[in-house]
């Protein structure tokens, strides 16, 4: 029985991947339209000449940005109700691997990612209830399709008993919230990408991202990283807590300069430091968004050059 739940669960990870897959091409296909889409209102240039030289003064005016035609709208909804349905399936896949360990499915290096990757897209699909986040659809299943294939193909093990360590309530709460902390910094950092390129466009500069003419504009996209990266932050802060604690009940102390230990707190600086800095030193723009996504790729290397490259007490990929 084991083993066979065990196989569904790695088939309905592949299914989703494929769904996956096909909503990935019709985001792109809707970005394409949206590029193609007539602009409702665009940004007025307007030269004024120096009278003395030939210096030109470019004055802005900023519009709101243009509705995407119905065929962009439909490719989106197409795009994410499969994306929707890839979720199911998924979340389908992570039930039944719990069940066939007959425990939490996030033990090691292959569930992690498995049940990471399910949290990643399920943030993007809430928030798409709060705010219209569509256009970060090919970001978010692109890192989720990267994240799968590499998971599938170098990290999967079979299904075994957890090590006597891990035999812990902790490993519910404590691993829970580092994968719900790394679901909100995915999307905050895909939200900082978009405003990085969103701020560069309106000064000036990839004139041909048309596509962008459709996105809010970069203050707003600030705006909603810093929301996102709060929440994974929030999360994070538990992250250490519940590992400090779990980590006196198993090893009688709170604190080893363990590497995990110790990556889990640089990316809480990373992101402390961010938020710090935006609240009382005025770093906005392009600064911040940088710090958020350098934070982002602490997270991934977290999970997997430490994991893979570096001994230590938190050496529980299962490879």
């Amino acid at each position: 029985m084991t083993e066979t739940l065990a196989a569904w669960s790695l088939v309905g990870v592949y299914s989703a991947a494929v769904v996956y897959a096909i909503a990935f091409v019709v985001f792109v296909l809707d970005l394409g339209k949206r590029s193609a889409a007539p602009v409702a209102a665009s940004r007025v240039h307007s030269e004024v000449a120096a009278s003395a030289g030939s210096t030109a003064v470019l004055e802005k005016v900023d519009a709101p940005p243009a509705v995407p035609t119905a065929s962009a709208s439909r490719y989106a909804r197409t795009a994410l109700a499969l994306t929707a349905v890839g979720w199911v399936v998924h979340v389908a896949a992570i039930v039944m691997r719990g069940v066939a360990a007959e425990r939490v499915p996030w033990a090691n290096m292959f569930e992690f990612a498995m049940t990471g990757t399910g949290i990643i897209v399920g943030v993007f699909l809430f928030a798409n209830l709060w705010k219209d986040l569509r256009f970060l659809g090919v970001y978010v299943l692109g890192l989720a399709l990267i994240l799968m294939t590499l998971a599938t193909a170098n990290f999967y093990v079979d299904v075994v008993p957890l090590p006597p360590a891990l035999q812990s309530a902790w490993l519910v709460i404590h691993v829970l919230m580092a994968i719900m902390g790394t679901g909100f910094f995915s999307l905050g950092a895909g939200i900082s990408v978009a405003q990085l390129v969103q701020s560069r466009r309106e000064a000036g500069h990839f004139k041909r991202l048309t596509l962008f003419r459709t996105i809010p504009s970069s203050e707003n996209l600030e705006r909603l990283a810093y929301r996102v990266i709060v929440i994974g932050f929030v999360l994070w802060t538990f992250t250490l807590i519940c590992g400090a604690i779990w980590a006196e009940h198993a090893w009688g102390r709170y604190w080893g300069w363990d590497t995990k230990e110790v990556w889990t707190f640089v990316i809480w600086v990373v992101f402390a430091g961010y938020i710090h800095a935006r609240a009382t030193r005025g770093w906005r723009g392009s600064r911040s968004a940088v710090l958020a996504i350098i934070g982002f790729a602490a997270v991934m290397f977290n999970f997997t050059v430490v994991n893979l490259f570096f001994a230590g007490l938190h050496a529980y990929s299962g490879l």
